[in-house]
């Protein structure tokens, strides 16, 4: 299990993009590409051999274009979105596309997995269902698939926090992932070596208090960020929120995740760190 290692740098290194960030180490040939997608800058970054042929920029351009879709089929902020139309009872959920109906599946699991914490029909209130939350590691994790086509390069996908790794050679170098301090952004406060996986992070440093406790309706001001390391960017993602939405219960509670390391950073300044085996 990938252990979070604390960092003292004041800065990321040069190879290392801002925020949760992307990087690796050698003189790999590497390609990025970023587009602006679910109001946040998503990066995918190719290393290998074949890092700047014209297939490689194809099958990137198809991920994306694949997150493209996903947006704009999910977008809340989109009144022809087949969300909104849902949410509008404009469609029954048995008349929408599979990709809701498969998103809408997992959010039950959710739902119940987290005991109620992860409740996409509580953002909103009045039952009104609404997966942003569980959207984009869903999304991610699409795109990754088309990305492992590319069978002799490795791949990471950055979106506003949530990344995915892979490496196509076990023996290649980790990706490096900085996790920022939700108390300064400009600090590193943690950075991560995985070869395939995801890590997550949600909190209060990019969007502010935001995120609710379902049982009291109040927002969460006792965490400031839960960073989820582990094999899946869908879980992760859910159990960074999940976290956050149960407050200082979350120390208690991340003893439970196993297959999972990670990292709290409480508002009383503790910044508690786990890796669990599965």
């Amino acid at each position: 299990m990938t252990d979070v290692q604390p960092d003292a740098r004041s800065g990321v290194q040069p190879d290392v993009e801002p925020a949760s960030t992307v990087g690796q180490r050698g003189d790999i040939p590497r390609r990025a590409w970023v587009e602006q997608l679910m109001g946040m800058p998503v990066s995918i970054h190719v290393r290998g051999p074949r890092a700047h042929d014209a297939n490689v920029a194809r099958t990137v351009a198809t991920a994306f274009a694949s997150l493209h879709a996903v947006d704009a089929m999910f977008s809340t902020y989109r009144d022809d979105s087949e969300i909104s139309r849902l949410q509008r009872h404009e469609l029954t959920l048995a008349a929408c596309s599979a990709e809701i109906r498969d998103v809408h599946t997992l959010c039950r699991s959710a739902l119940e997995r987290t005991a109620g914490y992860f409740d996409a029909w509580g953002w909103r209130g009045a039952g009104v269902f609404d997966p942003t939350g569980l959207v984009k590691g869903w999304a991610i994790g699409r795109a990754g698939l088309l990305l492992a086509a590319l069978d002799d390069c490795d791949f990471a996908i950055d979106a506003g926090g949530d990344v995915l790794v892979h490496c196509a050679d076990p023996d290649a170098a980790p990706w490096r992932i900085g996790i920022e301090d939700p108390r300064d952004r400009t600090q590193v406060l943690a950075t991560v070596e995985l070869h395939d996986g995801a890590v997550a992070t949600s909190g209060t440093a990019a969007r502010g208090t935001h995120i609710v406790d379902p049982f009291t309706r109040t927002p969460v001001e006792s965490i400031l960020s839960a960073t989820i390391i582990g094999p899946s960017i869908v879980w992760a993602d859910v159990w960074a929120t999940t976290a956050v939405a149960r407050g200082v219960g979350a120390v208690e509670w991340t003893e439970s995740l196993h297959g999972t390391s990670g990292m709290l950073v409480l508002a009383d300044g503790t910044v508690h760190r786990w890796a669990l085996p599965d």
